[in-house]
């Protein structure tokens, strides 16, 4: 990301009032678990303590009958920990400071609350938010509308928070949101920010291309109630992005709602975040060495270097997964493994920094839509992105930090499901940041085993099987193409009808057959061919 002139020197960053900093006080903590059983305090948290407000469901938020039916739809019933502790306050307009492990629904939190503090009307004028001259004529009609700023560090998830805003928000007449974000023309966000009648109400972007709209006068910050920054500790442990969100902050009224959410906070970064909150509500579900995420297994698998193609063969073959997320280390493996798992019959898709940025969001769709099940990827795809259909994640290359192995493993096992991660430890330097990775998370990650019970990392029936092509021959069905666990694998073998079926769940997965209507000569009523499948 290139910067403008006009950056920041590191000794002045978040010197925000810094004259006040030592009087900022904080409202309310939320303890650790541990803490809260204990009845100690280990000095991370010790600034107070906090009775929970407890929800049983969403409608006991008191949030607007069209985001409650919004959630319906999303078959959401009950909050996630992080959300029935955090959404009474957020709706409130108070600053958050929120830390929980990944996958727990902390993007919900800020969506709900800025949605249920917007007060849009029918036309999509945002009450309060236009100024008007003495003829009653709006005046910088566009930029004043924007009510509220999210940023993120990458742009796949401000693609990500953007679509959270819109599947929210789709019963609230007149609501718009819009993302920016960088290497794409810049020609676009203006002409949108210019249009009273596609100017958003929310806007979420990158720091870099926030920063350039406002230096061009493109994007007033006048009318800014809501400022959110996802991932901050990402955000603002890099001295030119912090430099960006302390511009871009300051140029937002000083009356306004902010919210830092992160899966990790270190001392440093916390400290950071405080000089932009004032009188915060601090929401740490679980302190930091206990960011262990519930019915996920963690395994590793001893191995060499020149031996991992084999292995991931094996597991992709083996492994019942409806989707998973391989992890490398640069740009360059991602393709090579990518490549290579498409000559192996593995359709698999690749995202990392190398792709254009059209590219980057079109391949991260068809992950999402399920069109693709399996992902290879850096970093880029580690943090904040959430495909609710990953169940499976595998190290590849071992992360370069205990951070980046949390935000890589939480890709699966999303807000308490079930979930596998397994990590290839292939050099001395694997074995040591695994056992950092151990230390640090208080979790003991064993050596995988020759079997694992599927009902342990998927859910029951969570698997669709069905016939696609067959064609009918006298003694039996002549099968073309068997794809099992993810491999498309072509052969040509007769299957004698009293050996022909088995349940979903054990060896196959998908059949291809040209004649599915030919199937109930084999005693199956059409609709059980969508939980049966035909095997060799």
């Amino acid at each position: 990301m290139t910067k403008g002139k006009g950056a920041v020197p590191a000794e002045d960053l978040v010197d925000y009032e810094e004259q006040e900093a030592g009087q900022v006080s904080t409202r309310t903590v939320i303890k650790s678990a541990t803490a809260a059983k204990t009845g100690r305090d280990d000095g991370t948290m010790g600034r107070g303590s906090y009775v929970a407000i407890h929800a049983s469901g969403f409608r006991d938020f008191f949030l607007k009958p069209e985001i409650l039916r919004a959630i319906g739809d999303a078959g959401f019933e009950h909050p996630s920990e992080v959300q029935h502790e955090t959404i009474p306050h957020a709706i409130t307009g108070v600053d958050i400071l929120c830390q929980a492990k990944s996958g727990m629904g902390k993007t919900a939190v800020f969506v709900l609350s800025v949605l249920q503090q917007l007060d849009v009307q029918e036309d999509g004028t945002l009450a309060g938010g236009v100024k008007r001259d003495a003829g009653g004529e709006a005046i910088s009609p566009g930029g004043d509308r924007v009510a509220c700023l999210g940023i993120s560090h990458t742009r796949e998830l401000a693609y990500q928070i953007k679509n959270e805003f819109d599947r929210f928000a789709k019963y609230m007449t007149g609501v718009r949101c819009e993302v920016v974000y960088g290497g794409v023309p810049i020609a676009r966000d203006i002409a949108m920010l210019k249009d009273p009648s596609k100017c958003p109400h929310i806007l979420v972007g990158t720091p870099g291309r926030l920063v350039a709209l406002i230096r061009g006068k493109h994007l007033s910050m006048e009318g800014i109630r809501h400022f959110v920054l996802d991932e901050c500790d990402k955000c603002l442990e890099k001295l030119d992005m912090r430099s960006d969100v302390q511009a871009i902050f300051m140029s937002t009224p000083k009356k306004k709602q902010v919210m830092f959410f992160s899966a990790t906070m270190n001392n440093e970064v916390r400290d950071v975040c405080k000089r932009f909150v004032q009188s915060p509500v601090e929401v740490f579900v679980d302190d930091e060495s206990k960011l262990t995420l519930h019915g996920l297994l963690q395994y590793y698998i001893k191995l060499s270097e020149s031996d991992k193609n084999r292995k991931l063969n094996d597991l992709l073959d083996t492994l019942e997964f409806n989707q998973v997320i391989i992890f490398v280390k640069s740009i360059s493996r991602a393709q090579t493994l990518d490549n290579l798992l498409n000559e192996c019959n593995f359709p698999s898709i690749a995202i990392h920094a190398g792709l254009e940025q059209t590219e980057r969001i079109a391949r991260y769709t068809q992950f999402k839509n399920f069109d693709k099940r399996i992902m290879v990827s850096t970093d880029l795809f580690g943090r904040g992105i959430d495909v609710e259909r990953v169940n499976i994640v595998i190290n590849y290359d071992m992360p370069d930090s205990t951070d980046s192995y949390l935000h890589r493993v939480g890709r699966a096992g999303r807000f308490g499901t079930k979930g596998l991660a397994i990590t290839f430890v292939a050099t001395q330097d694997d074995s040591n940041a695994l056992a950092d990775v151990q230390k640090r998370f208080e979790v003991d990650i064993p050596e995988m085993p020759e079997s694992i019970d599927t009902s342990l990392y998927c859910k029951s029936g969570y698997y669709r099987h069905h016939v696609v092509y067959s064609e009918p021959i006298k003694t039996g069905l002549s099968i073309s193409c068997l794809l099992i666990s993810g491999r498309l694998r072509p052969f040509k073998e007769r299957l004698q009808p009293a050996k022909s079926v088995v349940f979903a769940g054990d060896l196959c997965t998908l059949i291809f057959a040209s004649n599915p209507s030919w199937l109930p000569s084999f005693g199956l009523g059409l609709q059980e061919v969508w939980d049966k499948a035909v095997v060799v």
